[in-house]
């Protein structure tokens, strides 16, 4: 028996948001829309976290959803000023507002979880030796822009990480998107580049992208497309598609999961803010692709 099912770990963030040069403060991170989601889904979640004590009130949603939180506090709490700067989305300038520092090892607490989720929001928050320790603990999700998205002066860019491959690994599932995995491989092709990093040692590998997703695992690839009506609830696409495709994983195949955090993902597209549907209306919509 574990104590939950997925402990995820990463900055809970006060992000800020620009769209059509209308701009908005927003909880993020995806500690925030990963665990949200996941309990949708029946999912067992414990959040690990950092940041301000005047923002602790903001972790009270996801305490209302039944996730467990643990917090540490922070001098700052992180935040992202995400500008969009195309009418579908799919292009943005990021500039950090606010990081909380790094995670220390006596921060996570001794719990036991069928996955570790590390879902940092950039480079700074994990190092490598907290990784492998959580390998040590079990198997080891992770985001690979806590690696790979770096500050250089006011803006967030991607930069390959150089210990890739002593990092990678240690990780069972893996995520990332095309642009992350171009920086990791220099490849444009996302089947190319999900073949040349699991070679590195992830089983799994989850890569999204503007039309959906693709899994890489086993040697066979696996895809689903998003297909919402709107693009409202851009923010957190990346960060939903990943949580619950780990969730649906736990009980069902690299295919069927794909496929189910496709259903998820393009629901919680439709609307700003985490995934608060129900597990009926993503199974109509994976049932009605398959």
């Amino acid at each position: 028996m574990y104590d939950v099912d997925i402990m995820m770990i990463g900055h809970f963030a006060k992000d800020k948001l620009v769209v059509n040069g209308t701009s908005k403060i927003a909880s993020g991170g995806a500690v925030y829309y990963g665990s949200i989601a996941l309990r949708r889904i029946g999912v067992r979640v414990a959040v690990v976290t950092r940041l301000h004590p005047d923002d602790f009130p903001r972790l009270d949603e996801l305490k209302q959803e039944g996730v467990q939180v643990f917090a540490t506090a922070a001098p700052e709490t992180s935040g992202i000023e995400n500008i969009y700067t195309t009418a579908d989305m799919e292009r943005r300038i990021c500039k950090l507002s606010g990081f909380a520092g790094p995670f220390q090892p006596d921060q996570i607490p001794n719990l036991s979880a069928r996955i570790y989720l590390v879902a940092p929001i950039i480079a700074g928050e994990f190092d490598l030796p907290l990784l492998k320790l959580l390998a040590q603990r079990g198997p080891v999700a992770l985001d690979i822009q806590g690696f790979v998205r770096v500050r250089e002066g006011e803006k967030l860019v991607f930069r390959d990480w150089p210990q890739k491959a002593e990092g990678l690994a240690a990780v069972t599932y893996l995520k990332l998107d095309h642009a992350e995995a171009e920086v990791l491989t220099g490849l444009t092709d996302v089947h190319a580049a999900a073949r040349q990093i699991a070679a590195y040692g992830p089983r799994e590998i989850v890569l999204t992208h503007n039309g959906g997703v693709l899994v890489y695992a086993d040697e066979q690839t696996y895809e689903a497309t998003f297909t919402p009506r709107s693009m409202d609830g851009r923010t957190g696409r990346g960060d939903t598609c990943f949580a619950t495709y780990l969730g649906r994983r736990l009980s069902a195949s690299p295919a069927e999961a794909c496929r189910f955090a496709a259903a998820v993902t393009t629901l919680k597209m439709e609307r700003p803010g985490p995934f608060r549907g129900t597990i009926a209306e993503v199974e109509a919509l994976y049932l009605s692709k398959r």
